[in-house]
């Protein structure tokens, strides 16, 4: 459980990752502030600021303002909203959201889009996953297994690479997940004392992505992320699990919510911003429309929850 302290942040030396406009230069006031790590790095907090900018001048008539993304992985986004730092958080962790809700660090809770979990690795494929016939929890013993047995007899570089398997390591909800399924198979390779084969690399989705690529290592990614990469980092990858089959779909999807804060100076456009972003018509449509490369990063959230 994310344990939340209220106040703790060191406002000096925050500051936004991107700040938008929806278009209008005249804009000069941040009235809305968002936390998120992926979708912010992806383009998807940038298009539900820009259109929530947009529908609240042309719909409402409100003056033109700014929203400002905050670059956070869940546990940081929580703790900025839970120190009303920011107004919204973006998150993926159920168990999270609710406790930030249950503790009064949030007044609202609502699914807004659905992220896929990715397992990908290099394509020499030391570990030899098989994409027809292994369940995610089969290839993760088969990384546990290929990397102990690479440690005790490394593998002949010019051959293959060995395996190893790149952590984020940081608290995200990416980190989450991978330490859900390696505990599923009875491993902890991050305890002490800790596997070498378990790479330790606490950045977020873009920069992990790129290292695993280049080092050649297996890592859970998410496909807004590795539609956001650049050919060059995805070529030397191959997608091994993915949330196609309906064995894995459950186990891989990542849900994302929007948490608004309970009082802040911009309470009312949270609000007004928690209420648009589930619209049809509003920030779903955004969803369903943005893509990378003719392809759709995320889905919408489901109709019945």
């Amino acid at each position: 459980m994310v344990a939340l302290q209220k106040g703790f942040i060191p406002t000096d030396i925050l500051s936004p990752g991107a700040i938008y406009n929806g278009g209008y230069p005249s804009a000069k006031e941040v009235r809305l502030r968002i936390a998120n790590g992926g979708a912010g790095q992806s383009g998807l907090v940038e298009a539900f600021a820009n259109a929530y900018i947009q529908f609240s001048v042309e719909t409402k008539g409100v003056k033109p303002f700014l929203v400002a993304w905050y670059l956070g992985d869940t546990t940081q986004s929580l703790q900025y909203l839970a120190s009303k730092f920011v107004d919204v958080a973006l998150t993926y962790n159920a168990a999270a959201e609710k406790h930030c809700v249950d503790s009064g660090a949030a007044s609202q809770r609502e699914l807004v889009f659905l992220d896929h979990f990715y397992l990908v690795g290099p394509k020499p494929n030391p570990a030899e996953l098989s994409t027809s016939n292994d369940s995610v929890t089969d290839m993760f013993n088969k990384i546990v297994a290929s990397g102990n047995e690479d440690t005790l007899r490394p593998p002949n570089p010019s051959i293959r690479p060995p395996t190893r398997f790149l952590s984020r390591f940081d608290k995200s909800a990416t980190n989450i997940k991978e330490s859900e399924l390696f505990v599923k198979i009875g491993q902890v390779p991050w305890a002490y004392a800790y596997s070498t084969w378990y790479h330790q690399y606490a950045r977020f989705p873009l920069q992990a992505l790129e290292a695993a690529s280049y080092l050649a290592e297996y890592t859970l990614t998410d496909r807004g992320t590795w539609l956001s990469s650049p050919s060059s980092v995805t070529s030397n990858l191959v997608i091994y699990k993915g949330a196609e089959s309906t064995e894995d779909e459950a186990v891989l999807l990542n849900p994302c919510s929007a948490l608004s804060a309970p009082d802040t100076a911009n309470k009312e456009m949270a609000e007004d911003f928690m209420n648009w972003v589930v619209r049809d018509d509003g920030g779903q449509q955004v969803v369903k429309d943005f893509k990378k490369n003719g392809e759709r990063l995320y889905s919408p959230r489901p109709k019945k929850q």
